[in-house]
């Protein structure tokens, strides 16, 4: 792997994780106990039912082994700032939105390994070499908890420059996800075409059937109609440079990059015909 995928991909996932940890709080991480049942049922439905969702999906459909451990990587990321900003255009509860962001994105550093590591053996098989949890617990912590911890601390004791610098930040973080997402794509050009026609249909399910099953799960145990559509965008949007990152610097890219890749671009659409259906169904505040 070259110095792309060993030092400026670490670097540019790092910051935008430090981005959003400069618009927390520790009020967003004790909002878990204030308001524990929305949490649970929004943390459940990421961390459990979304990778056991996109496992059965990918064990029924025909996919080459790479792009079903590229599902699976997806689906193990957390939710990133976008679901944020669709919380906040669908008029859901941005708060719970922030809070289930911050401690998945934390939360990472054990669910990702479990889950790819799981998933590389079942679908690459023992021959494939090994994949160490520990390493990968330790490669997530560096690039995605750690950061995010940081851009915390420095909202916690220097707030009046965190408050200046996020808005740039997060700007930035945009720009720098659009590059990442262009540099996958790029990277598999000549069968881009080939990759979506594989990919494409298995992710775009994923993706509307997790936002399906989420919001009637929070229909059923949530305490609102606000929360049911954050709940549901929350499982919807997923942090797809995370996703990029662990399939590039785990497996060096290439074909298990795909469905993240796909993902990231689909999600956008799925999201905002969701947000546009329910959005006048909840009132303005």
């Amino acid at each position: 792997m070259g110095i792309v995928t060993d030092v400026v991909l670490p670097i540019i996932l790092a910051f935008i994780m430090l981005s959003l940890g400069l618009g927390l709080t520790l009020g967003d991480f004790a909002r878990v106990a204030t308001r524990p049942r929305d949490f649970l049922v929004g943390a459940v439905s990421q961390v459990v039912l979304l990778p056991a969702i996109a496992f059965g999906l990918v064990s029924a459909w025909s996919l080459a082994p790479e792009l079903a451990l590229g599902v699976m990587i997806i689906a193990a990321a957390p939710g990133g700032v976008t679901s944020n900003l669709l919380t906040a255009f669908g008029r859901g509860d941005v708060a719970l939105s922030i809070s289930l962001t911050a401690v998945i994105s934390l939360l990472s550093v054990v669910t990702i390994p479990f889950i790819v590591v799981l998933a590389h053996g079942h679908f690459m098989g023992a021959d494939a070499g090994d994949v160490s949890v520990v390493e990968t617990a330790l490669g997530v912590f560096l690039i995605v908890a750690l950061p995010t911890l940081i851009g915390l601390a420095i909202r916690r004791w220097a707030e009046g420059f965190a408050t200046r610098v996020q808005p740039i930040a997060q700007r930035i973080s945009g720009l720098l996800f659009l590059l990442v997402l262009a540099a996958a794509i790029y990277q598999e050009h000549e069968n881009a075409l080939d990759y979506l026609d594989q990919a494409g249909p298995v992710t775009v399910v994923l993706n509307v059937v997790m936002m399906a099953v989420a919001y009637l799960l929070a229909r059923l145990f949530a305490s609102g109609p606000r929360q049911r559509v954050t709940i549901a965008l929350e499982c919807g949007v997923q942090n797809g440079t995370v996703a990029i990152a662990v399939a590039t610097l785990l497996f060096g890219g290439g074909l298990v990059t795909v469905p993240a890749a796909t993902y990231s671009i689909l999600m956008f659409g799925t999201a905002l015909v969701f947000v546009a259906a329910l959005r006048r169904q909840i009132p303005a505040e």
